[in-house]
C-alpha cells in the first residue's frame, strides 16, 4: 500500500508537496502526471504530515493520516502580530498558586497541545508523568531538600552558587521553596539514549507552559526538582520512571493566585549581524 494517495481530480500538479517534503521522498518526473513516492519511501517517511498539510487543494491524503482527521486551519483564529507580542510578553513564571487542583481533562489538554512541539526527525520520543496532590508533592519536595543538604555538605561551592542554604532554611521555616505549593507537576521523560530527547523535552514543555497561559492557568519550570531528579538516586527511586528513562524537564502547573497587569522590561538583545 502506498504511503499516500493522490486525488487526481483535485491535484493541480504544482509540485508544492515535492518541494515541501523534508526527506525528499516525493517526486514528479512527469509534469503532466501527479506526484508519487520514490522507491523506498515507506522506510524514509517520518510521518510529519507536511505534504498533506501544505497542499492547498486537499489532493494528497496520507495512509497514516487521512484528511478527515486533519482539521483545516481556520483563518478566523489566526492572531495578529500585536496579539502575539502581548501574549508572549505577558506570560509569567507563576510561583503562587491557588489550592484547588485541575481536572484530569485539563491536564490532558495541556499535554495534547505540548505534543505538537517540534522533535528531531519527528521522532516524538516523549512520555509524560503527572504528579498531583499536595501531600505527595510535599513528600517529593522533602526529597529535593535532602538532595540540597547533600550538595551543601559535599559540594559547598556549588551550594553557594545556588543559594541552597537559604533555600533549605526557607523549607525548614515552613515555606514550599521547591514547588511553590503547586497542585501538579508535569514531567517529560524519554529513553536516556535518545539523541533527540533533550531538545524535544525543552520544546514540548515550553509549548505546555504557553498552552497553560492561554487557558488562564499558571506554570513554572521546577529547576530544583529537575536537578534532584537527575542527580539524586533517592529522588529517582521516588519518581519511578521506566528503566533507562531520563527526566528532561519538570513543570509546576496550577491556577495562579494573582494576575499581572503590566509588561516588564527585559535586557536588549545582543545581536551580531553578518
Amino acid at each position: 500500500m502506498s504511503i499516500f494517495v493522490i486525488d487526481e481530480q483535485k491535484c493541480h500538479k504544482d509540485g508544492i508537496c515535492v518541494a515541501e517534503c523534508p526527506v525528499r521522498i516525493i517526486e514528479m518526473p512527469d509534469p503532466e502526471a501527479p506526484p508519487r513516492p520514490i522507491a523506498g519511501a515507506e522506510e524514509l517517511c517520518i510521518n510529519c504530515g507536511h505534504c498533506a498539510a501544505v497542499c492547498p487543494h486537499g489532493a494528497l491524503s496520507l495512509a497514516s493520516m487521512p484528511l478527515d482527521l486533519m482539521p483545516a486551519i481556520r483563518k478566523e483564529l489566526e492572531i495578529t502580530p500585536e496579539q502575539a507580542e502581548q501574549f508572549l510578553r505577558s506570560r509569567r513564571s507563576i510561583r503562587a498558586y491557588k489550592k484547588e487542583e485541575l481536572d484530569r481533562a485539563t491536564l490532558q489538554k495541556l499535554i495534547e497541545l505540548a505534543r505538537f512541539a517540534p522533535s528531531g526527525h519527528n521522532s516524538q520520543p516523549l512520555q509524560w508523568l503527572v504528579i498531583s496532590g499536595r501531600e505527595q508533592l510535599k513528600a517529593l519536595g522533602g526529597v529535593v531538600v535532602e538532595w540540597m543538604r547533600w550538595v551543601i555538605k559535599e559540594q559547598p561551592a556549588m551550594a553557594a552558587l545556588m543559594h541552597l542554604e537559604r533555600t533549605v532554611g526557607g523549607w525548614e521555616a515552613g515555606m514550599d521553596v521547591v514547588l511553590r505549593n503547586a497542585p501538579h507537576v508535569v514531567i517529560a521523560h524519554c529513553e536516556k539514549e535518545n539523541r533527540f530527547g533533550p531538545q524535544a523535552g525543552t520544546l514540548a514543555l515550553g509549548y505546555l507552559e504557553l498552552a497553560a497561559f492561554s487557558l488562564g492557568l499558571g506554570a513554572c519550570w521546577a529547576g530544583y526538582f529537575q536537578a534532584a531528579s537527575l542527580f539524586f538516586p533517592p529522588m529517582q527511586k521516588a519518581l519511578g520512571l521506566p528503566a533507562g528513562h531520563l527526566p528532561l524537564g519538570c513543570m509546576m502547573v496550577g491556577k495562579p493566585k494573582f494576575h499581572y497587569h503590566r509588561l516588564p522590561l527585559r535586557n536588549q538583545p545582543v545581536i551580531t549581524w553578518r
